[in-house]
């Protein structure tokens, strides 16, 4: 079984494999119309039409950077926290590589609480406060509950209001940011594979996001987008009017 691959973007998709779904019984409604076909039981998407839907996501990711938005990474499955904390790092963005705190962005001022509490603890420790504060049980106990706070909250240091939008790796797993969210109508770009619902997000990225080399390729494309979209820069009103000066 093989694709027309004359696109320049469909040849990519194939070499990094992103064409792979999941089994057909794992299929979800809403992703038959971009099945190729089944091989080996496994389905294959269909190339020519998951290229431009990444297409339509990348223009909605340029104009983030064109606004100089925030946009928060997600995405907890062991395989790919690597990636997701490399990929939001490389664009000083926040993200959560670990499992998602239900809350995190329905109650936002209580993370705000604890991500505060968390740099409190840090600084305190920093500075020695708590080598003479405490007794060394005690310090041990304070590690402890600094670590705790940092496997958490840590990539959540620098978001000090809600983001403009997410970034999710596997919007099946990670269905819980992808209902808050939608709760507070923030859009999502979600990188999703054959088993997941392509009505669920604003800018759905179809591929396969069981592969590090797939999602890589994906997140790899996001960056360079946002990046693009610095490039011309909308300025704010009083910042533009600076610029001109200068």
């Amino acid at each position: 079984m093989s694709q027309n691959t004359d696109s320049p973007l469909v040849e990519a998709l194939f070499k990094v494999g992103a064409h792979f779904g999941f089994s057909r019984s794992r299929r979800h409604a809403t992703m038959k119309s971009l099945v190729y076909g089944s091989k080996n039981k496994t389905d294959i998407l269909d190339l020519t039409k998951t290229a431009p839907i990444l297409e339509t996501a990348l223009t909605f990711v340029r104009g983030l950077g064109a606004h100089g938005k925030t946009v928060l990474f997600v995405g907890g499955k062991p395989e790919m926290k690597q990636l997701v904390k490399e990929t939001a790092e490389a664009l000083g963005m926040p993200y959560v590589a670990g499992r998602w705190l239900g809350g995190t962005l329905t109650n936002f001022n209580e993370i705000k609480r604890r991500i505060k509490h968390m740099q409190e603890l840090i600084a305190e420790r920093d500075t020695g406060a708590s080598a003479k504060k405490y007794t060394k049980k005690e310090r041990v106990l304070f590690d402890r509950e600094i670590n705790r706070l940092e496997e958490n909250f840590l990539g959540l240091n620098s978001m000090e209001r809600l983001p403009d939008a997410l970034v999710i790796v596997d919007t099946r797993a990670e269905s819980i940011a992808v209902s808050e969210a939608a709760t507070l109508g923030i859009p999502v770009v979600g990188i999703m594979n054959s088993d997941c619902d392509f009505s669920a997000v604003q800018y759905p990225i179809v591929g396969n996001d069981a592969s590090k080399e797939a999602v890589s390729f994906f997140l790899a494309q996001i960056v360079e987008g946002y990046r693009e979209g610095t490039k011309g820069r909308v300025l704010p009103t009083e910042e533009a009017t600076v610029a001109v000066k200068g």
